[in-house]
């Protein structure tokens, strides 16, 4: 059986300038909760962690009772299984209580480090996220979409898009609450999507001219390297959107609905709501 985890202790969330560390640690926060936020340069949060520099986890670590674990850049890479088994390690000489891991669909490689967490001896809740929806205004997506044309090598497999806002409150609620231990929770969209039919839902919400184009995995990564992108990067994404982006994914889960006892939010409320807030307005109208 669980106990009721202290609410005074500080919960660690690692990257906690990034697009879903920034929202659980706000959501925390706006419920009194006491967080730690850490990212890589420690500028503005107060805590350094920087996976590279295990020095660093034991200050981001000490004294808290539950982590958000975000391991950059994916679960997928192979230097992140011996990564993930010493942070847990070091978590449990901490004396944490609760991880709460982000993770991705469709990755066996994801998915070994998901089993170490899940042997760690501590509590433990995995947020299996599909593609983020948010990846349109805050992340890979943007500057394409504000240039007219998203050119992409992914044609008719879809993919549930799931809504940062829901990743987040599925992990502030793992992280809070009881009854989430030991549970994998796969939270995606309520339907899925291809590439095109995503931006086209984005060029209604905004009101903008978009074009979608498919192009080839070649193509892809010869533009990725010469837009300056490290070639680990390139690798990375290259892996996402050929072996990830194979149709393993299109199928759409109840994460959401398990963990918060509410349907996931659709693509398009998030369109609309990025659209209302100026995500895809031109940089002279949104200064």
């Amino acid at each position: 059986m669980q106990n009721p985890l202290p609410t005074l202790l500080p919960t660690l969330v690692i990257a906690a300038s990034g697009k879903t560390g920034r929202r659980v640690a706000d959501r925390l926060e706006a419920q009194g909760r006491s967080v730690r936020r850490a990212s890589r340069s420690g500028a503005t949060p107060a805590t350094t962690f920087d996976w590279d520099d295990r020095a660093t986890w034991g200050p981001a670590l000490a004294g808290a009772g539950a982590a958000y674990v975000v391991y950059s850049p994916d679960l997928a890479v192979p230097a992140a299984p011996a990564a993930i088994e010493a942070f847990t390690e070091a978590a449990r000489a901490a004396g944490l209580r609760r991880l709460v891991l982000l993770s991705g669909r469709g990755e066996e490689a994801a998915q070994r480090c998901e089993r170490i967490v899940q042997t760690s001896g501590l509590e433990w809740t995995v947020v299996r996220a599909s593609w983020f929806a948010q990846n349109f205004d805050e992340g890979a997506f943007h500057e394409p979409v504000l240039a007219g044309e998203v050119a992409l090598p992914a044609g008719e497999v879809r993919e549930p898009f799931v809504d940062l806002e829901d990743v987040a409150e599925v992990a502030a609620a793992a992280l809070t609450e009881e009854g989430h231990a030991g549970e994998v929770y796969e939270v995606t969209g309520p339907r899925a999507m291809t590439f095109a039919e995503a931006v086209a839902e984005i060029a209604e919400a905004s009101g903008r001219e978009l074009r979608y184009a498919r192009i080839s995995r070649g193509a892809f990564t010869a533009g990725l390297a010469e837009a300056g992108l490290p070639s680990e990067q390139v690798q990375l994404l290259d892996y996402l959107f050929t072996t990830v982006l194979d149709g393993r994914n299109e199928s759409v889960r109840d994460g959401v609905q398990r963990a918060l006892g509410r349907p996931a939010r659709d693509f398009r409320g998030y369109a609309r709501r990025a659209a209302a807030a100026g995500a895809w307005e031109p940089a002279s109208q949104r200064a």
